[in-house]
């Protein structure tokens, strides 16, 4: 079963319908392209004009449907125009099918017509003037230069300038895209940073007044009491003014105020001493020398913060041991802490903290463990153990 040629488009037929109007109009007044007497004539009278002039038409409704085949057909057309008294409105038409077969054609086609086109207008100039040696026999060459390579060539910039601007489509969503991609990712790293800086600044404070409160409501003495309402009063400050600080840290727009520096290595004596006030035995055994990048020392903090948090709310009694040391161009943090069942109130954990902890140790690419591990020495007990290597030179932290 033979292949159906696809519909034509609509501009196409009102081309087509033009073309063979026009035709028959300078049909019906007589004009022609040659007289008849010409040699190349060789059907003389006006009605064999017609039948080029209707295949050419028809060719035309395939200008953009299926450009190669209009032109096939388009030429046959011309050749056969050619041998009759000939119609200005079929060559006009055939400039257009080759126009529209380099323009939607497949890109084969498009750089292959208008190659052909100027080779066979060089051969119509050269040729001719060879065999008749007269200057009229130019002519030849730049008529078919006319018909056929000055169209083929208009349609070739056409393309390339459409292919131009598509590229340049493209390219302009595919940066849009990215743009959009980066800020979502952007905005999602953001989020997790506030929620670690979050938690990390009013968990301490929190699982303070959780752990204090459950004392207060369960143990029926009035000293206790009061020196647990005392505690709790001390961290609800503490929690408030951090929670300040976070958000005029959020609310500053590079005005003439400045946001609350970062806590550095230097606040970890202060950071112990609340945790002695809130019940921890801790001891602090930290040389981390100088000359440490910021970023390193916010996330030491940081993990030895969450770490004394995680101790309060979670570690049986005994002794906390806060220890950092340099090692190899890296901070090294350990915290460790009695490992088991405790008779005091627990507060209630989600396993954020341990999770922020690994993300910022991550970021300054660096190593994270926690868990339980064997006690050193005869007893035979566990401990919980924190442990964090920092890298601290900028290669490592890129």
């Amino acid at each position: 079963m033979a292949a159906r040629l696809p519909r034509p488009r609509r501009f196409d037929v009102y081309a087509a319908s033009a073309g063979l109007l026009g035709g028959l109009l300078l049909w019906g007044i007589g004009l022609g392209v040659r007289p008849a007497d010409e040699p190349v004539v060789l059907f003389d009278g006006r009605w064999p004009l017609l039948v080029p002039l209707a295949v050419m038409a028809g060719s035309e409704l395939l200008r953009r449907a299926s450009p190669r085949t209009g032109l096939l057909i388009g030429t046959a057309a011309l050749i056969a125009d050619t041998l009759t008294q000939g119609s200005l409105v079929t060559v006009i038409m055939y400039t257009d099918l080759m126009y529209a077969a380099v323009l939607y054609g497949p890109p084969a086609s498009a750089r292959r017509i208008p190659w052909i086109t100027g080779l066979l207008t060089v051969a119509g100039t050269i040729v001719p003037f060879a065999l008749w040696r007269v200057p009229e026999a130019l002519l030849i060459g730049v008529a078919v230069g006319v018909v056929s390579f000055a169209p083929a060539s208009t349609g070739l910039i056409v393309r390339n300038h459409r292919e131009a601007a598509d590229a340049a489509l493209l390219r302009a969503e595919q940066t849009a895209l990215l743009a959009e991609m980066d800020r979502v990712q952007a905005v999602t790293a953001e989020r997790s940073r506030m929620a670690r800086e979050l938690h990390d600044m009013v968990a301490n404070h929190l699982s303070a007044i959780a752990i204090h409160s459950t004392a207060a409501l369960s143990l029926d003495d009035a000293a206790t009491t009061r020196q647990a309402l005392g505690v709790i009063r001390e961290n609800s400050v503490a929690g408030l003014a951090e929670m300040r600080r976070l958000i005029g840290i959020l609310r500053d727009q590079g005005g003439d105020t400045e946001p609350a520096a970062a806590p550095t290595l230097d606040g970890l004596g202060a950071l112990v001493e609340g945790a002695r006030a809130n019940g921890l035995d801790v001891t602090l055994d930290a040389a981390p020398g100088e000359n440490l990048p910021a970023p390193v020392e916010l996330a030491a903090y940081r993990i030895v913060q969450e770490s004394l948090t995680n101790a309060l709310k979670h570690a049986s009694k005994g002794t906390v041991l806060v220890r950092l040391d340099r090692h190899e161009g890296a901070l090294r943090v350990r915290v460790t802490s009695p490992y088991g069942d405790r008779d005091t109130p627990r507060a209630p954990g989600s396993g954020a903290g341990l999770v922020g902890m690994r993300e910022r140790a991550a970021l300054l690419h660096g190593t994270f463990e926690a868990g339980a591990v064997p006690e050193p020495g005869p007893a035979g007990g566990k401990i919980w153990a924190v442990r964090a290597t920092l890298p601290l030179t900028e290669g490592d932290l890129a």
